[in-house]
C-alpha cells in the first residue's frame, strides 16, 4: 500500500508545525496511541490547538456533544 500523504494533508488539522508525521496517518496514530492519546484529527480545531489529545479530554468533549 502506498502512502497518500498529499491527500491526507488536506484533512490534517494538526497545528504542531514541526511535526514529522503530518500526512503520514499510520505513523501519527501509532505515535499517539503509544502515549494514550488520539491524533489531532479526532478533535475539533479549537480543542486540537490545546495539544491535550488525551483519551480523557476526548471523552469529555464527547460527553459535552462537541465531537
Amino acid at each position: 500500500m502506498e502512502c497518500r500523504k498529499e491527500d491526507n494533508l488536506a484533512g490534517c488539522n494538526c497545528s504542531y508545525e514541526p511535526c514529522p508525521r503530518k500526512g503520514i496517518c499510520c505513523e501519527c496514530i501509532r505515535y499517539h496511541l503509544k502515549m494514550r492519546q488520539l491524533p489531532g484529527c479526532c478533535f475539533p480545531d479549537a480543542a486540537e490547538r490545546t495539544f491535550d489529545r488525551s483519551f480523557e479530554h476526548f471523552a469529555g468533549l464527547v460527553s459535552q456533544g462537541k465531537v
